[in-house]
C-alpha cells in the first residue's frame, strides 16, 4: 500500500509538473559586470558562475535599472521604470530619501512608496506580480533574503502581501545591519535597528555568515516544500555585496595573504560567499534530482559599487572598462551580469541587448503560463529567441529614467533619461540638458562623446527619447529658479 501511494504521489508530481518549469532567480545586491573571475580572474574567485555560464547562456549586455528598488519592481511586474515610476531607492513610507545635489533643482514626483498589490496606495505602482501570478497557476512561491521593494508601513514592505507564500529575511531595507550571526544580524532589543534581519533567529548568537545563514533556512523551507506535488518559483536574493563591507569569514583570509587592502579584502570574500550560495543551490537541484527540469537566472540589481569607498583607488574606477558603476546612466551603473541555466542551450554568449523586465515575460513562457490576469501592461520582451546566441534584434530600444539627484560629489552621477538601440546610447542629463553619444560596441569605457559627430543618429534617438519620456508622462527634474519641470529633450 505504501508503494502505491508513493507512486501516485510521484505520479502527481509529474502530471502537475508537466511542462512548467521551476524557476530559481538568484539575484544578487550591488554585483558589478566586472566583480567576478567570469571578467577579472585574478581579483575574483567565483567558480560557480562560471560553471553556470559553461551549462547555459551569457547575457553580455544584459541591464538593470541604476540601482535597487527600480530593478525589483521591474522584475516583479515586467514594467520599465518609465511607466512603473519606481525611479529610485525606497525607505520610509511618503518620504523621499535625502537626496542631496545641486540645490537649484528639485525631484518632482515618483512612486517613493514601491509596488502595491492593491490600488489607492498613494506614491505606488499597483501591479500583478510574477509571484502572484505563478502563486495563481499552483506554484510554491519563495522570497529569500532582501525585498526592498517598496517602503516601510506599506504593503511593499512584506513580501507575502506581493504572491510570495513564503517569505526569509525580507524587508523594506536596503541592506542588512550586520552580516554576522554573532551579532544577531542587526537584531538588538537594546537598540532597535530597522535594517535588522528577521526570521533567523536559530543562528543569533552563531559564528555563521549572513549569505549561508540565509542559505541553510531556504533550504531547510525548500525541503518542506519539496514534499508536495508542486512547482516552484524561488527568489534568492542575496543581501551580498551590499554594504556594510563586512568581510566573510571564510574566505576574507585568503584575500589578505594576497596582499590586498582591508576593505577590498572584506568586498572579494563577499562575492566569494554569494558565489559559494549559488554553488550550494546547484548542488541542492542536483541532490533533489531537479536540475533537469530548473531553470536559474543569475543576475544583479544594478551596476557596481563607485560612490562607496573600497579598496580600489581612484572613485569611479572600480567597474573598469565600464565607466561610473551604481546609480549612474554610464554602463558602469547599468550593465549586470546575467546568466540563464536550466535549458537546452549551454556554453553560449548571447551579445543582444536586454533589459531586467524581460525576465517577467520570459518565466511566463517557461512556466507554461498563458493570459495571465494582469492589472499593468507588460513592457518586457522575451529572452527565449536571444538564448540562440545567433539570433538579435537591432532595433530594439531600451529606455532608462531617474529624475534624481543623489550625486554623493560625483561628476558621473547625475540626473539623467537614457535610450539604447543597437550598439548606440544616448544619455540626457537633467541638471544641463546636455547630450551624450556613445558606440557602446568600439567604446565601452564611453570616453568619446559622438553627439556632434554623429549628429543624425543623436538627433534620432533624442526624439525618441523625447517622445517616450512624452508617451509616459515622465516627471523631470524641477528648475527652482522656474518652479517648472525641464523640457522633454526634443
Amino acid at each position: 500500500m505504501k508503494r502505491l501511494f508513493l507512486f501516485l504521489g510521484l505520479f502527481l508530481i509529474s502530471f502537475l509538473g508537466a511542462g512548467q518549469k521551476n524557476i530559481l532567480i538568484f539575484l544578487v545586491d550591488d554585483l558589478g559586470w566586472t566583480d567576478n573571475s567570469l571578467r577579472k580572474p585574478a581579483i575574483f574567485r567565483t567558480p560557480n558562475m562560471e560553471k553556470l555560464a559553461r551549462k547555459g547562456v551569457e547575457f553580455t549586455q544584459a541591464y538593470a535599472n541604476q540601482n535597487c528598488t527600480p530593478t525589483r519592481v521591474s522584475l516583479l511586474t515586467g514594467m520599465n521604470a518609465l511607466n512603473h515610476k519606481v525611479t529610485s531607492w525606497t525607505f520610509q513610507k511618503d518620504e523621499n530619501p535625502n537626496e542631496g545635489g545641486n540645490p537649484r533643482f528639485a525631484v518632482p514626483e515618483w512612486n517613493m512608496n514601491g509596488i502595491s498589490p492593491s490600488a489607492g496606495v498613494a506614491h505606488s505602482i499597483h501591479a500583478t506580480t510574477i509571484a502572484q501570478v505563478l502563486s495563481a497557476q499552483g506554484y510554491a512561491t519563495i522570497q529569500a533574503g532582501k525585498a526592498h521593494f517598496g517602503a516601510y508601513n506599506t504593503p511593499a514592505a512584506d513580501p507575502k502581501n506581493l504572491g510570495f507564500q513564503v517569505n526569509i529575511g525580507g524587508t523594506a531595507a536596503g541592506q542588512p545591519a550586520s552580516y554576522y550571526g554573532k551579532q544577531a544580524f542587526g537584531n538588538d532589543p537594546q537598540k532597535p535597528n530597522i535594517r535588522a534581519v528577521p526570521h533567523l533567529q536559530r543562528f543569533h548568537g552563531k559564528d555563521i555568515f549572513l549569505t549561508e545563514a540565509i542559505t541553510q533556512e531556504t533550504m531547510r523551507v525548500m525541503d518542506s516544500v519539496l514534499t508536495k506535488p508542486k512547482p516552484f518559483f524561488l527568489l534568492f536574493s542575496n543581501y551580498a555585496v551590499h554594504t556594510p563591507i563586512q568581510g566573510d569569514p571564510r574566505f576574507v583570509d585568503a584575500y589578505y595573504k594576497q596582499g590586498m587592502d582591508s576593505t577590498e579584502a572584506k568586498y572579494a570574500s563577499l562575492v566569494e560567499g554569494m558565489d559559494k550560495a549559488l554553488g550550494d543551490w546547484m548542488q541542492y537541484l542536483d541532490k533533489k534530482d531537479l536540475t533537469k527540469n530548473t531553470v536559474i537566472v543569475f543576475l544583479s540589481d544594478n551596476g557596481g559599487l563607485t560612490d562607496v569607498g573600497r579598496g580600489v583607488p581612484g572613485r569611479n574606477t572600480y567597474n573598469t572598462p565600464l565607466r561610473s558603476g551604481k546609480t549612474s546612466g554610464y554602463e558602469g551603473g547599468l550593465r549586470i551580469p546575467l546568466i540563464v541555466s536550466g535549458l537546452s542551450q549551454r556554453d553560449s554568449r548571447s551579445q543582444q541587448p536586454i533589459l531586467v523586465e524581460d525576465l517577467f515575460p520570459s518565466i511566463l513562457a517557461w512556466t507554461k503560463t498563458t493570459k495571465p490576469k494582469l492589472v499593468q501592461s507588460v513592457d518586457g520582451k522575451s529572452i527565449i529567441p536571444f538564448l540562440d546566441a545567433k539570433k538579435s534584434d537591432a532595433s530594439r530600444m531600451l529606455f532608462w529614467h531617474h529624475p534624481h539627484m543623489r550625486t554623493n560629489g560625483s561628476r558621473d552621477i547625475q540626473p539623467f533619461s537614457a535610450v539604447r538601440q543597437g550598439d548606440w546610447k544616448l544619455i540626457f542629463f537633467h541638471q544641463d540638458q546636455h547630450f551624450e553619444l556613445y558606440n557602446t560596441k568600439t567604446d565601452l569605457s564611453e570616453q568619446t562623446n559622438l553627439y556632434v559627430k554623429e549628429s543624425a543618429k543623436a538627433e534620432f534617438l533624442a526624439k525618441v527619447l523625447g517622445q517616450k519620456l512624452r508617451e509616459t508622462k515622465s516627471h523631470m527634474l524641477i528648475d527652482r529658479q522656474t518652479n517648472q519641470e525641464i523640457l522633454y529633450p526634443f
